[in-house]
């Protein structure tokens, strides 16, 4: 189960943002202007699990020679299929739940912060209070009693679908058809491709211009891609420094005694 999150018709209500304070007794986080935008959140934290970035450009809409265009889109955890996370977590505070999705356990996280810079999303944070980290768990509650998650829920425009995410995937394709016929060729998916560096993301995006330009990264990938190969030098180093041992014992025996 994942979301398709179609920014297309994303008309930046935040209600998502509400809803999901409202159902996870998220903290109010300071809802401060940055004076860089009309967001007052900023981004995603341990206290924004949902964020609704607010992108302004001096770019043209339709037929008019010039004018400001608003792009705007609810961003999320983006449940990875490959999640340095879980990876890196000790405790197993993290973990993958029977919908796909990767909750985290707050009462069994120890604060330790390993999965801060593992993820390749920058999702994932720490409250200063305690340290331990938070983010969004797709509802989880609400899904395991057949419900929708909260902002998928509370999106009026339907800018956030939630379902098998099969589904999802075939739906956004032919949504991005229906938007090049209709002249919006910059339209596209991002985080739907299970052959990407992640694996696919749990929640994808239907963008209308380069991820970069909404603050994702273009090509990201798992950040413990290369564990198992580490793992696999450093156990070859350990078996040559034991057999270097094994025949230094050998050759001259017990340290303090005779052969």
């Amino acid at each position: 189960m994942g979301f398709f999150t179609d920014t297309s018709v994303c008309i930046g209500c935040k209600a998502c943002e509400v809803a999901c304070k409202e159902w996870n007794a998220v903290p109010e986080d300071g809802l401060e202007f940055t004076g860089m935008s009309y967001d007052n959140t900023q981004g995603l934290g341990a206290d924004t699990w949902r964020h609704v970035a607010f992108i302004e450009q001096d770019k043209p809409v339709g037929d008019a020679d010039s004018g400001v265009r608003w792009l705007m889109a609810s961003d999320v955890c983006k449940h990875c299929t490959h999640a340095a996370c879980l990876d890196v977590c000790p405790t197993g505070s993290l973990f993958r739940t029977e919908f796909g999705t990767v909750v985290v356990q707050e009462d069994v996280c120890n604060g330790c912060g390993y999965c801060v810079p593992a993820c390749p999303y920058g999702v994932i944070d720490q409250r200063e209070e305690d340290g331990r980290v938070w983010k969004c768990t797709l509802c989880y509650d609400r899904i395991g009693d057949g419900l929708e998650p909260a902002c998928a829920k509370a999106c009026p425009t339907d800018s956030i679908q939630y379902g098998p995410l099969d589904e999802l995937r075939e739906r956004a394709a032919e949504r991005v058809g229906r938007l090049h016929d209709m002249g919006v060729e910059d339209a596209r998916l991002y985080g739907h491709d299970p052959r990407d560096g992640v694996g696919g993301d749990g929640a994808f995006f239907l963008l209308l211009d380069e991820p970069e330009v909404y603050g994702l990264p273009p090509d990201p990938v798992v950040t413990t891609r290369d564990l198992p190969s580490m793992w696999r030098r450093a156990g070859v180093a350990a078996a040559a420094l034991a057999a270097g041992a094994a025949a230094l014992f050998a050759v001259h025996g017990r340290p303090g005694g005779g052969r």
